[in-house]
């Protein structure tokens, strides 16, 4: 658990990213957008059935990502299981429209330490070249000296599990070079 905590935190010290639409003291709202070269259902599967095998094991408690679980139904779970009758909450499902829309509720990561809640919002459209995918995160609540200054780092690592996503899609590995 030190070592989840410290790496997570170590990433919100990271520089900012330009995909941050807005930041204040009080919250911030990013978006991260690709396209990914595959029918709009099987990115949906990937993204929504199969997020242990593309998620950064670095952005987990247990530092497996195969661990990870989406529960895709309202009140389902973006859960990690950590050990025998152990686990986390990572984010609440909120709305789910199948093959179009996956939005949690909650705290992704350090957020979940903090004062704050926020919606992620999946969005899954059909592209001319596949599918095109965006990930929104609205954040807001107190934070000690502020939210404005973490909201690069955590865009950072929400543009980061969109391009590995687009990878595992596209080559079967998420660790595979991609196109941004």
């Amino acid at each position: 658990m030190r070592r989840f905590l410290i790496a997570l935190l170590s990433t919100v010290c990271a520089s900012a990213s330009a995909e941050v639409l807005d930041s204040a003291d009080s919250g911030f709202s990013l978006v991260q957008e690709t396209s990914i070269a595959a029918p709009r259902n099987e990115v949906w599967e990937a993204a929504v059935h199969e997020i242990g095998q593309w998620w950064s094991s670095d952005h987990t408690i247990s530092g497996d990502a195969r661990r990870l679980s989406i529960d895709a139904r309202p009140q389902g779970c973006f859960c990690e299981s950590i050990g025998e009758h152990a686990g986390v909450v990572h984010l609440t499902v909120t709305f789910v429209n199948p093959n179009v829309i996956l939005r949690l509720t909650g705290g992704l990561g350090p957020l979940g330490l903090l004062g704050v809640d926020g919606n992620m919002t999946w969005e899954f459209f059909d592209g001319d070249d596949g599918t095109a995918v965006r990930f929104s995160y609205a954040v807001g609540g107190y934070r000690p000296g502020g939210l404005q200054e973490i909201a690069g780092s955590v865009d950072h690592v929400v543009g980061e599990a969109l391009q590995r996503l687009k990878a595992y899609v596209e080559t079967g590995s998420a660790d595979a070079q991609g196109e941004g």
